[in-house]
C-alpha cells in the first residue's frame, strides 16, 4: 500500500507540529500543580491562563468566559444538565433533527425520564433547518436552544444568529455546538449571539481529550461533579495543562491559517468534481447551501457505504461512512434519515473531509482511486 491519504478530519485530526512543541516543556519542565505557589505551579498557571486568552482570541469572548473541558460531549452535557439544575421553572428545550448524538442522545434520555419537554426541528434534503417551525417552537416554556454552528456530516452552516434572536425574543438560552467549526470558519460569541459555545481540540489539530466551554457572563450553570473549585468551580480537578497548552496553540495555528481557508474549499470542490466526473450516479448533500470548506457528503447511489470505506481503505484513503452500523445491519445515519434523502442515496453516504495539511497531489491520488474502485464496479 502506498502511504496513506487521509480524508478523515471530521473525525479527528493530526496533532500539529508546533502543538507538540508547545505541549512538550509542560511535561518535562513546567509541570507543577497550577495551584501550587511555587514556581513551577506558578509557570504551570501562568500557561493556563495564557491560554485561555489564546481560546477566547478564537472564540470572540472574554477570557473569563472561557473554561477547558475535555471535549465537546462533555461541554455540551455541561449546559445542558448545568442550565437545568438551575432553572426548575422552565423545562422546555428545542434543537435540530441532525444535531451530534452528544446533544440529541441526551436530550432524547432527558425526555424519557421525564425531565424536559423536547421539541426538535425538522430540516429539508439539503440539510436546512425549518425556521418558521423553529420560530414556531421556541415559546415561554422554552428554557434553552441548542443548535450546531456547522454540521458534522454534511458541513452546512447554519443561521444561529437568526435562530439566537429567536430564543433571545422569549427569554430563552442560545447553545452553540461549534465542534466542527471551529478552526475552519471565524467564531464569535458576540456576532452569533450565543450564551455557550463548546469546542474541542482534536477537531483542529490539538490533541484528544481537550476542549472548551464559553459560558456569557453573568449566566449560571450548577457544576456536574464538585471538588476543588477549578474552572470557575464548574469543572473541579486539577487542570491537564500541556493539553490546555496545546488547545491554545492549535487555537493560534487556526486564526493565522483562517485568512487563506479558501484553498482548502478549492480543493474539496476540486475532489467533488472529480468524483463526479468518474463515477456516475453520485450527489453532493448539502451543496446548495453554505458549507465548511473541507467538508464533501458523497451519497454514491445503489452502493453501501460500509463497503465503500473498507474498499477505499484498501487502496489508501481513510473516510468516514454516513452510515452507521447496528447489530450487524446497516442503516444510513440520524442525519441523513432527518434529510429524508432516498433509500438508494441514503445508504451510499460517504464522507470526505480535508484540513488545511491536505495536498493538491493527495486530493487527485484520491479522485483516482475513488475512480478505479467505484467508476468500474459500483459495490452492492
Amino acid at each position: 500500500m502506498s502511504e496513506i491519504i487521509y480524508l478523515d478530519n471530521n473525525a479527528t485530526t493530526r496533532v500539529a507540529d508546533e502543538v507538540l512543541a508547545a505541549m512538550t516543556p509542560f511535561y518535562r519542565e513546567h509541570y507543577g500543580n497550577p495551584h501550587a505557589i511555587h514556581s513551577l505551579g506558578r509557570r504551570a498557571h501562568d500557561g493556563v491562563e495564557a491560554a485561555r486568552a489564546d481560546v477566547a482570541e478564537l472564540l470572540g469572548c472574554s477570557a473569563s468566559e472561557v473554561i477547558f473541558t475535555s471535549c465537546g460531549t462533555e461541554g455540551n452535557a455541561m449546559v445542558i444538565r448545568g442550565l437545568l439544575d438551575r432553572h426548575p421553572d422552565r423545562r422546555k428545550i428545542v434543537t435540530s433533527a441532525v444535531e451530534h448524538p452528544s446533544v440529541l442522545t441526551l436530550l432524547r434520555a432527558l425526555e424519557r425520564e421525564n425531565v424536559i419537554e423536547l421539541d426538535v426541528v425538522p430540516v429539508d434534503q439539503q440539510g436546512v433547518i425549518d425556521l418558521g417551525r423553529m420560530n414556531k417552537a421556541i415559546d415561554d416554556r422554552t428554557l434553552l436552544v441548542s443548535v450546531m454552528l456547522a454540521q458534522n456530516e454534511t458541513g452546512v452552516i447554519h443561521p444561529i444568529a437568526k435562530i439566537a434572536g429567536m430564543a433571545r425574543a422569549r427569554g430563552a438560552r442560545m447553545h452553540v455546538d461549534a465542534v466542527q467549526a471551529a478552526g475552519k470558519i471565524p467564531i464569535s460569541q458576540k456576532e452569533l449571539d450565543a450564551d455557550f459555545i463548546t469546542i474541542s481540540g482534536h477537531k483542529f489539530h490539538a490533541p484528544k481529550g481537550i476542549g472548551a466551554l464559553t459560558i456569557r457572563k453573568g449566566i449560571a450553570l450548577q457544576p456536574l461533579w464538585y471538588g476543588g473549585g477549578q474552572e470557575l468551580g464548574m469543572r473541579s480537578g486539577t487542570e491537564p495543562v500541556p493539553a490546555i497548552v496545546a488547545l491554545a496553540a492549535a487555537a493560534r495555528l487556526a486564526r493565522e491559517a483562517l485568512p487563506v481557508y479558501g484553498r482548502v474549499r478549492a480543493l474539496r470542490d476540486r475532489l467533488e468534481s472529480g468524483i463526479r466526473a468518474r463515477v456516475e450516479d453520485t450527489s453532493i448533500n448539502g451543496v446548495t447551501q453554505p458549507r465548511l470548506g473541507n467538508t464533501a457528503s458523497i451519497a454514491f447511489h445503489d452502493a453501501k457505504a460500509d463497503e465503500v470505506v473498507r474498499a477505499l481503505d484498501a487502496e489508501g484513503v481513510c473516510v468516514s461512512a454516513g452510515a452507521a452500523c447496528h447489530s450487524g445491519s446497516v442503516e444510513p445515519s440520524s442525519t441523513v434519515k432527518a434529510m429524508g434523502i432516498p433509500l438508494r442515496a441514503a445508504m451510499g453516504v460517504v464522507r470526505f473531509s480535508l484540513s488545511r495539511y491536505t495536498t493538491e497531489a493527495e486530493i487527485d491520488r484520491a479522485v483516482e482511486i475513488v475512480g478505479e474502485v467505484l467508476g468500474a464496479r459500483m459495490l452492492k
